[in-house]
């Protein structure tokens, strides 16, 4: 099965939120008059081959954009379909940590993303360090995103050194998957990719066609084919759209599968958790 391990089902009070204009704007997408049906997403995902994708919920500071339970009803109604991030409020590190232990235990979630750029601070802050103790305690990832952003926010918070590289000398046992490839810093991420045996990359927010040379250099390398996995970001670009060119950068057959699906079926324990 095909994955992808950065989606959201938009609400409208996250497609609404003003930070995100600049990237409606880009896309050339509108905001809808009414909420969105989940047959929609899996209908995106229909026309690409992804058999199964990963949702993440969103906190702002301001609020939940997409509540941890709005994704557990959708995880619960397609479960062979989907399974869910959840997302906390970083402003209250031991509420975040309670709330991520009912994510995994009670929701059934398989991981917890945080946004840095959404609170304006790097993942060396010290309130994250409780969650990734919990996570390494729960045994799931802690997804983030790197690189610039989009939206009007500092991009600071998401470059890869020192802020990955730290936590993850920090935190040796914990997964980090970081999502967004990390441009302009690709090198970076590559190179702390490298270093920590789990890190990972996902390509989310990028077209095939619009890889970094570096990154497809990493990921048909012999230790790189096994540290990349496929992202979306939808609906900010339609799976199939972000796989459109895929074909021309000639990954052979095991790098491929390895891409689109092995990887992410190891890192998120994808096989055990459908038993």
């Amino acid at each position: 099965m095909a994955v992808d391990v950065w989606m959201q089902h938009p609400t409208l009070r996250f497609l609404q939120h003003e930070m995100f204009e600049s990237l409606l704007r880009w896309t050339g997408q509108e905001v809808p008059a009414e909420e969105l049906s989940i047959d929609l997403t899996i209908a995106a995902m229909d026309a690409a081959g992804i058999s199964f994708g990963l949702l993440s919920a969103w906190q702002a500071p301001d609020g939940p954009l997409i509540a941890n339970d709005e994704v557990a009803d959708w995880v619960a109604k397609h479960p062979d379909r989907f399974a869910g991030f959840g997302a906390v409020n970083l402003a209250k590190p031991m509420d975040a940590v309670r709330e991520l232990r009912r994510c995994v235990e009670e929701l059934g979630f398989i991981g917890l993303r945080v946004i840095p750029w959404l609170w304006e601070a790097p993942p060396t802050d010290r309130r994250y360090y409780p969650l990734y103790a919990a996570c390494v305690e729960l045994e799931v990832p802690f997804c983030t995103q790197v690189g610039h952003t989009g939206p009007m926010r500092p991009s600071e918070t998401g470059r890869p050194i020192p802020y990955i590289d730290q936590v993850a000398l920090d935190f040796p046992e914990l997964t980090i998957v970081c999502g967004h490839i990390g441009y302009p810093w690709t090198e970076e991420m590559v190179a702390v990719a490298r270093k920590h045996e789990n890190v990972f990359i996902d390509t989310s927010a990028y077209t095939a066609k619009r890889y970094p040379p570096e990154l497809v250099r990493y990921m048909s390398s012999r230790s790189g084919r096994r540290k990349v996995m496929f992202g979306s970001n939808y609906p900010m670009i339609a799976p199939e759209a972000a796989l459109a060119d895929l074909a021309a950068l000639q990954l052979d057959d095991e790098t491929g599968e390895l891409f689109l699906a092995g990887n992410a079926r190891r890192v998120f324990g994808l096989d055990a958790a459908a038993h």
